[in-house]
């Protein structure tokens, strides 16, 4: 049996050792790690290249890594979420969902989930919205009128409403969840604890140039800079049509209007979010969208439900885990592309969002990563 949990590991810190060394001495079981590939959640390229992740990874207790597609890797953490748990519910020899959250009672977490889909709640949200208020400050003021205070200050925290997510994800799918609590700091904690600090530090310090070992297991061999991104985000924005930016995933209600006006206003990706950014709509919804128009993921795309497993590397352990698993396995990407369907259109941006990330280094990467770079084996 196994125990699944859904990552970015950008990068891999001694805080994710801590959680997957947690789930190994609580169950015993090999580790499955669903992991964002070349671009995150948070709507920007990955820290550093897929493959080094995985196989930092791998050296510390990951049993095998599938990669998460980048379609729904840049998405809402509700489909973030869900994709992430169908992955894990394709391996039949999943049993448990593990993921960091601020608090493990599980039944304030399970709580907290069903506020999300409260009636109630739903059209409080709804009334907020209206007169202006954000989706994350309208979420914990509707759920402290429903549920009260404890259950709207565990969706307070950005850990606890995916773990939510996840619970959500999880209804009636066999696999059980199992919260472990975050050691050291909060999510994007500006501050190090001993050996532990958030990722979005990690990440500030090391494109600072600054020293990062005693914060990772394993240092990365080369990393990326979303700046160099920049201009070729804004060459993609200035060629789109309203027509275009309203096909985007969580573009509604006229927002696209928005976001052509700032886009031909303003010369930097960050002018353009702050011109766009109101109350409304936050600083990592309006980052995803930008993201998905640069890798030209729509919200049609979003709908398209994964049906395969691209596997990024395996110890031993892991390679026996392989066999239980009920989507198609993707080890040869070429041979793949060969094939037709929706999953093609999916696994095309996989590839497409590795050459662009490839563009985000000190110097440019070469294409075609995806198809030479060899699985990791451990």
């Amino acid at each position: 049996m196994a125990v699944a949990i859904i990552s970015e590991f950008n990068p891999f810190h001694n805080g994710h050792k801590y959680l997957v060394q947690s789930v190994k001495n609580i169950t015993g079981e090999s580790v499955i790690a669903i992991m964002s590939g070349s671009f995150v959640q948070r709507g920007e390229v990955a820290v550093a290249d897929k493959f080094e992740r995985a196989k930092i990874a791998l050296n510390n207790g990951v049993d095998l890594v599938v990669e998460l597609p980048t379609v729904y890797a840049v998405s809402n953490a509700q489909r973030f979420a869900s994709c992430g748990v169908e992955i894990a519910k394709s391996f039949d020899c999943v049993n448990y969902l593990a993921f960091g959250c601020e608090v493990n009672n599980i039944n304030l977490l399970k709580t907290a989930a069903d506020a999300l889909d409260d009636v109630n709640v739903k059209k409080i949200i709804a009334e907020s919205m209206k007169n202006g208020d954000y989706y994350p400050r309208a979420l914990e003021n509707a759920v402290n009128t429903v549920f009260g205070n404890d259950v709207s200050q565990v969706l307070s925290q950005p850990n606890n409403i995916l773990a939510a997510e996840y619970l959500r994800a999880l209804n009636k799918s066999g696999i059980s969840p199992l919260p472990i609590k975050r050691t050291g700091v909060e999510h994007d904690s500006s501050s190090a604890t001993k050996n532990i600090a958030s990722a979005s530090l990690i990440r500030q310090l090391m494109r600072n140039g600054d020293d990062v070992s005693n914060l990772v297991p394993n240092l990365v061999s080369k990393i990326t800079y979303p700046e160099h991104l920049e201009r070729a985000a804004i060459v993609k924005l200035r060629s789109m049509s309203k027509k275009d930016f309203a096909k985007l995933p969580d573009v509604n209600e006229g927002l696209e209007n928005r976001i052509f006006d700032s886009v031909h206003k303003y010369n930097s990706v960050e002018e353009i979010i702050f011109a766009i950014k109101t109350k409304r709509y936050t600083h990592a919804r309006l980052r995803r969208i930008i993201t998905c128009a640069l890798l030209g993921i729509t919200e049609e795309l979003q709908q398209i439900p994964c049906k395969y497993a691209r596997i990024l590397g395996f110890s031993n352990e892991g390679e026996k885990l392989l066999k239980t698993c009920r989507f198609e396995i993707v080890t040869s990407p070429a041979k793949y592309l060969r094939k037709k369907g929706n999953d093609i259109r999916l696994f095309e941006k996989d590839i497409l969002a590795s050459d662009i990330a490839a563009a985000a280094y000190e110097d440019i990467s070469s294409c075609g990563s995806d198809f030479h770079t060899q699985i990791i084996k451990i």
